[in-house]
């Protein structure tokens, strides 16, 4: 009859532990007993040897053995015969024989065995050895020890044997065996009431869950982490990490090798780490990891670790940005519409009442304004992305009320390395300017932009009301921001971009106070520049047209990058 297999893990754990409590109990029970037999025919041995000791130390024996007494022969009615079952019947030994150097007995517990040779080997005793051991007589099995019986001379007159009865050593065996067997039966019952706690506590971590449903459960959730879409990174007690996602792999620029290791460690200092590690806390958290931008989650778990999911924004910021960015061009655009509208209008007025000339001098001037300042980005700025980028933000300062303007000391050649990502830090800094000054008496906006070598230096500064020395360092902070949020929810960001854009060159980004009180922001790229091989004169220039036309084109790409 075969019975079944119980399936959950706390039945078949606390079977499986009383069956090992089980067996080890017997074990170690059988281990127990092997020796005691052993030990208890040895003390048998000892106690007849002791016995045998003393009687052939008793004073007189041996000249009794040889002398007058003794002529007549060994007899039951004999003094060692009565001195030997005195001795037996006082120490409860089996028998007590006394025997000469023939091997013939003086003493027995049968007074017929009297005068006969002794039935077992007396000569080793009787050479001068004392011996122990178990062998079979005329009473049966016994435990025997045997000694030389020496004179007062020191001469061997003959020799003493004692025997225990072999039944009362296996007696005190079989009575041993009931307490051993108490005592492994209490030992097996506390071992039985340890593995049914041990099962309980593992049925409540388990969930009562039978090991194919875990195993399962295993395979599933091995499947979904590294299918899901979403970085994961669990972390234990100590901050080491215990599991990472392909996903969260491919966020954080870690491989597998990562795991087991302290976050810390495998992970640079910044907010990505703090975020991980639970220093910042709150949700949704926005960091930046290289060129990516996250939001993180972290929920605690009940062993004192954390669980944290990773999405990647960095399309969807993009996006926003460029909607961010449509926007401003549209609010650009609508200022030069309505400005267009109000000089047509103004044409308009001088050709109806015949001011011919007066209308060309108004038309003149409007575009002397406008290719004016494209003409004196465009000779200090020769790149056309960065020119282009800086016509447009000029437009949009006139409309906002803002004076941007360049400082004298700027000139940068078109020798950018990476025309984009400079676009991107002027971009940000130039908005951020405009938001500060907007609205302040004498509204301004200062940029510096040169060339030290290799190195691209900008600065731009602001009337705006400045920033606090105790935020300076904040402020390039993912995530921080004094600005109402945008149309995609976020804000924060640009700053730490500058700032991220900047060290990944090896240079810097800070934050002071400007000529003029508001804040000015310094950004130092080195190698940003390539080397200077073209002759003096030879250096490409755009055009004022080229500027003008590539204008609306790129403010659109400038702008999606700017924040």
């Amino acid at each position: 009859m075969r019975f079944p297999w119980p399936r959950r893990v706390f039945s078949q754990v606390l079977l499986m532990q009383l069956a090992i409590a089980t067996g080890v109990t017997a074990l170690a029970t059988g281990l127990f007993l092997a020796p005691l037999s052993d030990q208890f025919d040895d003390q048998a041995m000892r106690r007849a040897l002791a016995i045998a000791q003393t009687t052939a130390a008793r004073p007189g024996l041996a000249e009794e053995l040889r002398g007058p007494a003794g002529s007549g022969g060994p007899s039951p009615a004999g003094p060692v015969q009565a001195e030997a079952e005195r001795i037996r019947k006082s120490t409860g030994a089996e028998y007590v024989v006394v025997m000469d150097r023939d091997g013939v007995r003086w003493s027995h517990t049968s007074p017929g065995e009297i005068g006969r040779h002794v039935s077992t080997d007396p000569s080793e005793a009787l050479a001068g050895h004392e011996v122990m051991q178990i062998d079979d007589g005329t009473l049966g099995r016994s435990a025997r020890g045997k000694v030389p019986l020496r004179s007062p001379g020191g001469e061997i007159v003959g020799a003493v044997s004692v025997g225990i009865a072999y039944e009362s050593v296996r007696d005190r065996l079989v009575s041993a065996v009931p307490g051993l067997l108490a005592y492994a039966g209490g030992a097996l019952a506390v071992g039985a009431l340890a593995a049914y706690a041990v099962s309980r506590r593992l049925q409540r971590r388990t969930h009562d869950l039978a090991f194919s449903d875990i195993s399962a459960l295993l395979a599933e959730r091995e499947a979904m982490l590294h299918g899901i879409r979403e970085g994961v990174v669990a972390l234990d007690a100590r901050g080491r990490i215990r599991l990472m996602n392909d996903e969260a792999q491919r966020l954080l620029g870690l491989g597998p090798e990562a795991t087991g290791r302290p976050l810390d460690e495998v992970l640079a200092p910044g907010r990505t780490t703090d975020v991980l590690a639970g220093r910042v806390t709150g949700d949704d958290l926005l960091t930046v990891s290289g060129h990516r931008v996250l939001v993180a989650n972290r929920t605690p778990t009940d062993d004192g670790g954390a669980v944290a999911t990773l999405r990647d924004r960095t399309e969807l910021e993009r996006l926003g940005r460029e909607l961010d960015g449509t926007r401003g061009l549209i609010d650009a655009l609508r200022a030069q519409d309505h400005e267009h509208a109000n000089r047509m209008h103004t044409l308009l007025g001088l050709l109806e009442l015949g001011l011919y000339e007066e209308a060309v001098e108004f038309v003149t001037e409007v575009v002397g304004v406008h290719r004016a300042t494209a003409e004196q980005v465009t000779e200090r700025v020769r790149d056309p992305l960065l020119a282009a980028l800086l016509v447009g933000k000029a437009t949009v300062a006139a409309e906002r009320g803002v004076s941007l303007r360049l400082s004298a000391d700027t000139g940068l050649p078109d020798r950018v390395v990476d025309p984009r990502g400079l676009v991107t830090v002027v971009g940000n800094l130039v908005d951020n300017a405009l938001d500060a000054a907007s609205g302040t008496p004498d509204a301004s906006v200062e940029i510096t932009l040169r060339a030290e070598g290799r190195t691209a230096v900008l600065r731009v500064a602001d009337s705006g009301p400045g920033i606090p020395p105790e935020r300076r360092e904040l402020v390039f902070t993912e995530g921080w921001s004094t600005k109402e949020l945008p149309a995609h929810g976020r804000r924060g960001l640009g700053l730490a971009l500058v700032r991220r854009l900047a060290e990944r060159q090896g240079g810097s980004a800070r934050v002071g106070e400007g000529p003029g009180g508001g804040a000015e922001f310094t950004v130092v790229l080195p190698e940003a520049l390539t080397a200077d091989l073209a002759a003096p004169g030879e250096a490409r220039e755009a055009t004022v047209e080229e500027a003008i036309a590539r204008e609306a084109a790129v403010e659109e790409a400038a702008a999606g990058e700017a924040r």
